[in-house]
C-alpha cells in the first residue's frame, strides 16, 4: 500500500497515540485529533486522504464529522467503534464510509481495512463517473435527436438532411454540433440561428 496521509480523531489519547505511532511506522503522515472539531480543522489546511474518526467524541461525535469532511471533499472513512453500539453503527450505516474498526485494534486488521476502505472507495468513484459520462451522452444524444426531429419537422427534410444542415453550420460557426443542437432544440421555429424555415439549404429531401 502506498503512503498515505491519515487523519485519526480519538478522544482516548493512548488509542490516539497508539494508532498514529503504528500508521507512521508503516510510513503514512498522520493527523491525530481529539475530537471531530478537531479533526476539521486540521483537515482545512491538508485534505487527508483517509479518515479514522472515533464514532463517541465530546464537541463533535465521529458521524458529524464524518458528514462535513464528506460535504467538503469525499474521502473514504472508518469509524472506530466498541463492542455493544449496535444503535450507533446502524445510525453511521446511513453515512458514506467504507468501514468500521472494533476497538481493540489489531495491528493487521487496521492495515486490512485501510487498503479496503481506499480500495472500495476509488471503485464508487470511477462507477460514479461511469453513470455520469452515461448520462451526458444520452442527454447530449436527446438534445441532438430533438434538434434533427424539429428540422425534420419544420422544413420537411430528411434525418440526414438534417444531421449534414447541424454539421454544417457547426463547421462554419466553429462551434460544437451539441452547441448547435442545443440553440436549435430551444428556439421557437427550432431554425439555425440566421436561417429560417424556408431556406435554400432545406430543399434537400
Amino acid at each position: 500500500m502506498k503512503p498515505l496521509h491519515i487523519l485519526i480523531a480519538e478522544d482516548e489519547s493512548l488509542i490516539r497515540l497508539g494508532l498514529k505511532c503504528i500508521l507512521e511506522e508503516a510510513g503514512h503522515t498522520v493527523d491525530a485529533a481529539e475530537d471531530g472539531q478537531a479533526a476539521l480543522e486540521l483537515a482545512e489546511s491538508r485534505t487527508p486522504d483517509v479518515a479514522i474518526l472515533d464514532i463517541r467524541m465530546p464537541r463533535m461525535d465521529g458521524m458529524e464529522a464524518a458528514r462535513r469532511l464528506y460535504d467538503r471533499t469525499p474521502i473514504p472513512i472508518l469509524f472506530l467503534t466498541a463492542y455493544g453500539e449496535r444503535e450507533l453503527v446502524e445510525k453511521a450505516a446511513r453515512l458514506p464510509i467504507q468501514g468500521y474498526l472494533v476497538k481493540p485494534l489489531r495491528e493487521a486488521e487496521l492495515f486490512a481495512m485501510i487498503e479496503v476502505a481506499v480500495s472500495r472507495f476509488e471503485e464508487q468513484a470511477r462507477t460514479a463517473r461511469v453513470a455520469a459520462d452515461a448520462s451526458a451522452a444520452l442527454a447530449e444524444q436527446r438534445t441532438l435527436q430533438r434538434a434533427k426531429g424539429l428540422l425534420m419537422q419544420r422544413e420537411g427534410i430528411s434525418e440526414l438532411s438534417a444531421h449534414q444542415r447541424l454539421e454544417q453550420q457547426a463547421r462554419s460557426e466553429r462551434r460544437t454540433l451539441l452547441e448547435v443542437a442545443e440553440e436549435i432544440a430551444g428556439s421557437p421555429t427550432g431554425s439555425p440561428s440566421g436561417s429560417s424555415p424556408n431556406s435554400s439549404t432545406s430543399n434537400t429531401r
